[in-house]
Formats: C-alpha cells, sequence, structure tokens
C-alpha cells in the first residue's frame, strides 16, 4: 500500500491526510495484510476442494458455507450464492442487471393491490413433478407461514396467492408494492415441489433439496464442500459446465493457496488487501466489477448521549474521509456513497453531495454541541471487516471521537444485528447490505422507518417518505420521494454512508463468467476453458 505523508498522530485540525498503516494505528490495531506470496507457492490443493477434478468441473470458493440447503429458510447471501443453482426463481437478473424472466415469462399489475404472473410451461423440477401454478402458490404460501421460520422479509405486504389457470398466478398484497417482481428474483421467488416437499418432510427435503435449476444436488458435507451436477433438461438448456463445486474458505490466504495449485478455479468474496497480494502472480487474474454492496455506519440516536445531537452525527461524516478510506484501505475498489442509496440502484440522486471532508469542521460541530474536548464512544463490527473499521476508529480520533473498536464473529454480529434490541450492537456499527433488487427500498427499509427492526433514528417526516416509495404506483413520485429522503438523511445524518464495494473475483485461466452488480453466483452461464 502506498504511504502517504509520516507516521505518527496528525496535529489536531491537521488535513494531512494519512497512510492506511496510520489510521490503523490511530485506531489503536496494525491489522496485518495477507501473506500471500509464501502461500501461493505450496502444490497441494486444499482439502475438500476437488483437486482431482478433470474436464468441465468448476470450482468455487467463497467466504463461508451455507447454511442450509432449504432456500425458504435463509436469507443470507452466502447461502443463496449455492442454491440460486438448484433453485430457480420467478423473475431473474442478468449480468445486465436488467430484470429478465425466470419460471415467469411475463408480468403486470393488475390492480394497485394485484401482480399477475404467467408461468413457463414445460417446466419439470429435478425429480420430474411438474411446476406449476399450484408450486409457486404453495411455495410463495410457505415463506409467509409462521410454522416455516423463514427470514425472508421481503414478502411482508403479500396477503395471499391464488391460481388462476395452471400456468397463471396472482399475488395479492395487502398495499401496492411497486417492486415486487423485483424481489420475486431471489429469497422469497425460489419455488420448490409441493408433492416432494409433503412426502419427504421439510427434513427431507433439506437433505436431499430438488429445484428446477440448472443443476441438481449430489452432496453436501458441511463446511467442507457442496457438489452438483448439470440438469440436462432445464428449460435454458444444459449449463456450460457439468459439474458445480461450491467449497467455503472463510481464510483467504488457503482458498488464494489452493487456486494457484488447481484446487479450485475462482475465488468470490475477496478483500482489498487480499486482492492485492495477487496482482502480476502468473496464472491468477483479478477482476474488478462494479458492485453494490453498500457499507455504512449507523448511528443510535435514540439513547441518551452525544449521537443523539445532529451536529455531533454531522461532524461524524465530515470526519471520516471516505475517498481516502477507499484509496488508501480498498486500494480504490469501492466508489464513495453520497446518502445511503448506491449508484446505479433506482431512486439514487446524483445532486446529493457528500460531505465536505474537514476535521476543522468537525471540530467546531463537536464544540458548538459541547464536546470541546470529543468524546469515547464504541464502533462495532464484524471481525472480517477488522481492516476498515479500525481505519474509521483512526479517521474519527483526528477529529477527538476516540471509538473504540468492538470485533465480534460474523455468528454473533449477524444475532445482533437482525434482534429485535436497536442497541445490541453498541451506539455505533459498521454494516453493509447488498441492494439485490436494485432498488433504494431495498437499501433503506430495515434501517429508517420507525417500525423497523434496524431503525435506530425516529422521523416522521422520514416515515412518510418511505411510505411514498414503498407503495407508489407512479415511478416518478417513488423517485421524488427518494431524492427527499436522500436530502433529509443528509441534514439529519442518523448514518455515515460509505461506499459501495466493487465484486473482486479472483480465477485462474479456466472460468468464462462474468457477473452482475449484486455478484450472485449463478452458474448457469459460466463456461470453463478445456
Amino acid at each position: 500500500m502506498e504511504r502517504i505523508g509520516r507516521a505518527g498522530r496528525c496535529p489536531a485540525g491537521s488535513q494531512e491526510p494519512p497512510s492506511r498503516r496510520q489510521l490503523l494505528r490511530l485506531g489503536a490495531l496494525a491489522v496485518p495484510a495477507l501473506a500471500a506470496p509464501p502461500l501461493l507457492t505450496g502444490c497441494g490443493s486444499a482439502a475438500g476442494t476437488g483437486g482431482g477434478d478433470v474436464g468441465d468441473v468448476l470450482r468455487v470458493s467463497q467466504p463461508g458455507d451455507a447454511k442450509t440447503m432449504d432456500p425458504h429458510k435463509q436469507g443470507d447471501m452466502v447461502s443463496m450464492n449455492v442454491l440460486i443453482n438448484i433453485f430457480d426463481t420467478l423473475t431473474a437478473r442478468g449480468a445486465d442487471d436488467r430484470l429478465r424472466p425466470g419460471l415467469a415469462t411475463d408480468w403486470k399489475a393488475t390492480s394497485p393491490t394485484t401482480w399477475r404472473f404467467r408461468l413457463r410451461r414445460g417446466v419439470t423440477f429435478h425429480n420430474g413433478e411438474v411446476c406449476d401454478a399450484r408450486a409457486v402458490k404453495s411455495s410463495i404460501e410457505r415463506v409467509l407461514d409462521p410454522a416455516t421460520k423463514s427470514p425472508i422479509v421481503e414478502l411482508r405486504y403479500v396477503r395471499e396467492v391464488t391460481v388462476v389457470d395452471r400456468y397463471t398466478v396472482e399475488v395479492h398484497t395487502e398495499i401496492h408494492d411497486p417492486i415486487l417482481p423485483e424481489k420475486l428474483s431471489l429469497f422469497g421467488g425460489a419455488v420448490v415441489p409441493p408433492r416432494y416437499l409433503a412426502e419427504v418432510g421439510e427434513r427431507g427435503f433439506a437433505q436431499h433439496p430438488v429445484g428446477t435449476g440448472p443443476f441438481r444436488y449430489v452432496e453436501w458435507r458441511r463446511d467442507h464442500e457442496m457438489r452438483m451436477r448439470a440438469f440436462g433438461k432445464h428449460w435454458r438448456g444444459r449449463p456450460g459446465v457439468s459439474e458445480l463445486v461450491f467449497t467455503p474458505a472463510p481464510d483467504a490466504s488457503s482458498s488464494l493457496a489452493a487456486l494457484q495449485s488447481g484446487g479450485v478455479d475462482l475465488v468470490t468474496g475477496l478483500t482489498p488487501d487480499a486482492a492485492e497480494q495477487l496482482e502480476g502472480y502468473t496464472g491468477v487474474k483479478v477482476d474488478n466489477d462494479t458492485g453494490i454492496r453498500t457499507a455504512y455506519l449507523s448511528l443510535n440516536t435514540l439513547e441518551r448521549g452525544p449521537l443523539r445531537d445532529r451536529r455531533v452525527r454531522q461532524a461524524l461524516n465530515h470526519a471520516v474521509d471516505v475517498p481516502l478510506l477507499i484509496k488508501a484501505v480498498l486500494g480504490g475498489r469501492a466508489a464513495e456513497v453520497p446518502a445511503m442509496i448506491p449508484r446505479g440502484a433506482f431512486g439514487f440522486d446524483g445532486s446529493v453531495k457528500p460531505f465536505e471532508r474537514s476535521v476543522t469542521t468537525a471540530r467546531k460541530l463537536l464544540a458548538d454541541a459541547g464536546y470541546p474536548q470529543g468524546f469515547t464512544t464504541t464502533l462495532t463490527a464484524s471481525n472480517v471487516d477488522a481492516n476498515v473499521a479500525e481505519a474509521l476508529s483512526g479517521l474519527l480520533a483526528r477529529a477527538g471521537v476516540h471509538a473504540k473498536v468492538s470485533l465480534l464473529d460474523p455468528g454473533t454480529y449477524s444475532q445482533r444485528l437482525t434482534s429485535d434490541n436497536h442497541g445490541a450492537l453498541g451506539p455505533m456499527y459498521l454494516a453493509a447490505s447488498t441492494v439485490w433488487t436494485m432498488d433504494g427500498s431495498s437499501m433503506l427499509q430495515s434501517n429508517v422507518r420507525s417500525d423497523r427492526r434496524q431503525s435506530r433514528w425516529h422521523s416522521d417526516e422520514a416515515d412518510r417518505l418511505i411510505d411514498v416509495e414503498e407503495q407508489s404506483v407512479d415511478p416518478e413520485r417513488r423517485r421524488a420521494a427518494f431524492s427527499d429522503l436522500q436530502r433529509l438523511v443528509r441534514t439529519e445524518a442518523p448514518f455515515v454512508p460509505l461506499f459501495q464495494y466493487d465484486n473482486v473475483y479472483a480465477r485462474n485461466q479456466r472460468p468464462r463468467w462474468h457477473p452482475g452488480a449484486a455478484g450472485i453466483l449463478a452458474m448457469g452461464d459460466a463456461e470453463v476453458a478445456s
């Protein structure tokens, strides 16, 4: 990494940009970079990667393992990356990020509270069961059934599903949901076979899942590998590879070693640190694509303390030099986000500008709010985001805000994030959301409206604007509500918007595949060089 200026703490109010190392030192912890060069000289493949496979087998690693093989009982992207290859969804999104037909060939809103979907004919599940309107109805109702205990929240407005004929269904909502087709492109849009599910039960289904997707389930050894084979009767034609293998790799260094030795073909979910270490290695190519996963700091404005004061929250936004953070810690592999909604998502307003980055302004605002010496707080993050969290702590320290970083394992972090306790992650936490619907509501739905589980800011005006953008039939009215929301967020500063990550992958010479902005690992179109 480049080093900007000299080591040591910057004087109060100094505008001299610190280096990555300085940022981490200011945050009280220097996190070592990945020791890639020695690891990449190994000659053996990582355990469970299927290093003996030959031919058109594609081997993919990602940072974690799926939680379950039941698509309706998971709500995380790591699980969905695997399951999207076994289960088709009603709609889909291509590498060009446009919504396209999936199991539904077309759809339209026939009333403000009814969406009609016409289904593709001739589609069968892997066991031969026909995929029809009854399967779609039972699948959506299964997500909504409290007994399923599904964590999927996108279908909250769905009231019921009715069968019009064998290949037509209507989804009825309590209020108008303008992006219901987008919401059915992942998670809640996965269709499962009702007859097979009834025969084997939920446990049997999770042990041997059956979908209509381009690949059939073969074997899952938890925390080791997930193996599937091409489904020759898929409605889009046979996939480009005969076998697809997923391996979890929480330790990026081991997966990168396996990449050079031939144990895996494609390493996904790379941090910028890991990617930088790979530049220039023979046989390894690092791909950088614009992503939509958006990082931010959530500030608890509801508890007593400094963060209840708008001036303090604005000071934090002035203090966090996002462009410097992107350059010094992320190697330039991200783009600044001015007001929570990322570029590429519906509702983004380019006229809303980021805060001016100024330690002097931050210190003045803190003094005006009664904190001339700053204050001490806690910044909570998952340990996979340790470098970013420590750098943020370093940037805040320059303005006198001493944020002690509290790192949690990903499981504990996730449980606290999705709990009903708004203070479970402390006064300030680092989070990121993948806006896979490509609509601003996906970024704001859980974070802003006062009655949502991750909301830590109560504003009647924000609630009103959320209702407009979530329920309006008119796209331009939605767009205007999003613009007003971003301006309100900029003024009230209940968050510190940060950046949208690039999707970073490392691969050998075999894979031929390109993702969309959400980075979904749908491999039906992937090919491998012979």
